[in-house]
C-alpha cells in the first residue's frame, strides 16, 4: 500500500480577514463566495449558527466563525461575506456558509513556507488550525476547516437544513 505524500506544488488558498488577523481556508473546499444578506434565524441553536440562507433552492446553514472560535461577532460591514465551504464527512457532502470579514485575495503557498501550527499563544482552538503559511513575509493561519465544521455542530447543521426546507407533502 502507498502512503500519500504531499507534492511540492504550490497550494491555493482563499485568505479573509476575522477580527484583525488573516485566515486561509484551501481552495478545494471552497465552492463560492457571496454578498451577506437573506439570513433567517432559527431559534434554539447554538450561538455560533446565525441561521440558514436559500442558495438557489438549497437551504445552507451559516455559521459565525469568529462565535465558533469563541470571539464576540464582527460587526456586519459592506465587506462582510459569506464564504459558502463543502466538506466531506463519510461520504456526505455538507454545504455551510461561513462569516467572514472580509475576503481578501487567493494565494498560492507552498509546502516549504507551511509551519506546523503552534502548541500555544493562539486565540483559538490549535486542532482548528492546519499550519502557519507565510505570505510576503507575514504568518497567514492556515485552518483545517473540516475540523472547524466538525464536532456535534454539523449534526446540528444537518438538523436545521431539514427544518427549514419547505415540506413537499403538503400542499
Amino acid at each position: 500500500m502507498a502512503v500519500a505524500t504531499h507534492d511540492q506544488e504550490p497550494t491555493q488558498y482563499l485568505t479573509f480577514m476575522l477580527g484583525g488577523e488573516v485566515y486561509a481556508i484551501g481552495i478545494l473546499s471552497i465552492k463560492e463566495i457571496i454578498e451577506y444578506g437573506g439570513l433567517t434565524t432559527v431559534p434554539m441553536m447554538p450561538g455560533a449558527i446565525r441561521g440558514v440562507i436559500n442558495l438557489r433552492g438549497a437551504v445552507v446553514p451559516v455559521m459565525d466563525l469568529s462565535a465558533r472560535f469563541g470571539r464576540t461577532s464582527s460587526g456586519v460591514t459592506k465587506r462582510t461575506c459569506i464564504v459558502i465551504v463543502e466538506t466531506e464527512d463519510q461520504g456526505e457532502h455538507q454545504v455551510v456558509g461561513v462569516i467572514v470579514d472580509a475576503v481578501n485575495a487567493v494565494q498560492e503557498i507552498a509546502p516549504a513556507e507551511i509551519e506546523p501550527a503552534p502548541n500555544f499563544g493562539m486565540k483559538i482552538a490549535t486542532d482548528f488550525i492546519a499550519g502557519m503559511g507565510k505570505v510576503n513575509g507575514k504568518f497567514v493561519i492556515l485552518l483545517n476547516i473540516h475540523r472547524v465544521l466538525q464536532v456535534d455542530d454539523l449534526d446540528q447543521l444537518q438538523g436545521i437544513a431539514q427544518l427549514a426546507a419547505p415540506d413537499d407533502s403538503q400542499v
